[in-house]
């Protein structure tokens, strides 16, 4: 699991933000993590993040 996550944006590919990640876990596995109360928060940060400046074609 990563530490940190990096959001590009399209093109051309730039780094558009960088996220922390601090999940409240002993043990780092994608299911765990899931559980862990902070997930959802990151979930929808990184998917605002995705869809923000996005164009409807």
């Amino acid at each position: 699991m990563a530490d940190r996550i990096i959001v590009l944006s399209s093109r051309p590919g730039t780094i558009k933000c960088e996220i922390d990640v601090n999940l409240s876990l002993d043990e780092r596995t994608p299911f765990k993590a899931r559980s862990a109360p902070e997930f959802k928060d990151y979930f929808n940060l990184i998917w605002k993040e995705l869809s923000h400046g996005k164009v409807n074609s």
